[in-house]
């Protein structure tokens, strides 16, 4: 319900702001029973938002030791970060203190332990480029990118439908360079990002190169909205139908027959 779920929200602001604290405190500010905010502390320790924990040398009268409740990680994370304006702040300082390299240089440090982990998976993998995209795929999602990877008649796309970085890599461009730089090592051969994230495209798409592939199923699995375009037809060959049968009528400005086969005296 949605009370319900503003007054969990309420309960988490509280041990933001003040702390680990018991029960019977929290009940006192929300103006409830204990009782009735123990049911939202369950919840809450259900979903790993907050922990409890006894309290070191506090004890109710000849009862239990008092037992405090503590935000997690996953509690906090719920509340708004200045995480990008941080990074944005930072780049823009390395920036203007040691120009594009210098950013391209953070980019790669800070995607070396991505590459590494991912790496482990994508050294077993079959050794083409495809095949080894689809393992990629699968470690990239765990990593967070909520990735796919598909078979299309010119090789293959890797997408990442989820970027950590895009309000950052909106400014610095060296961040998805750096990583499709990282997807190339990792498939094997040289890969050409096509769409991203930060420049406003829905997913981050990444054509690989290689032979025609049958994706899952032997047909080609193909993602709506990362279709590759359809062939184009070779100029000349269209718009000029076919006689039946036989040579086609030479036109009225070709050589004569004698012209044809006279030879050079």
């Amino acid at each position: 319900m949605e009370s319900d779920r503003r007054t969990r929200h309420r309960v988490s602001g509280l041990l933001l702001e003040h702390g680990p604290q018991t029960a019977t405190e929290l009940a006192g500010q929300l103006g409830v029973s204990p009782t009735a905010v123990r049911r939202h502390l369950d919840a809450l320790v259900a979903t790993g938002q907050i922990e409890e924990r006894p309290a070191s040398g506090a004890r109710r009268g000849r009862g239990r030791p008092a037992r405090l409740f503590h935000l997690t990680d996953v509690g906090r994370s719920a509340f708004p970060h200045a995480y990008d304006d941080l990074a944005l702040t930072a780049l823009r300082h390395v920036a203007a203190v040691g120009g594009p390299e210098a950013v391209r240089a953070v980019a790669e440090a800070q995607l070396a332990g991505l590459e590494q982990r991912c790496s482990s998976a994508v050294e077993a993998a079959p050794g083409a480029p495809v095949d080894r995209a689809q393992v990629l795929a699968a470690a990239l999602t765990a990593e967070g990118y909520a990735a796919s990877a598909s078979a299309i008649s010119s090789g293959g796309q890797l997408c990442q439908h989820h970027c950590p970085v895009a309000h950052v890599a909106a400014e610095f461009p060296q961040l998805c360079e750096a990583e499709t730089a990282v997807i190339g090592r990792l498939v094997g051969t040289h890969v050409q990002r096509l769409a991203t994230i930060a420049h406003g495209d829905g997913v981050c798409t990444t054509h690989i190169p290689g032979p025609v592939r049958a994706g899952l199923g032997g047909r080609d699995h193909i993602r709506a909205g990362n279709r590759s375009a359809s062939a184009r037809p070779v100029p000349g060959e269209r718009g000029a139908p076919r006689s039946p049968a036989g040579p086609r009528t030479a036109p009225s400005t070709s050589l004569t027959p004698t012209d044809r086969e006279r030879t050079p005296a």
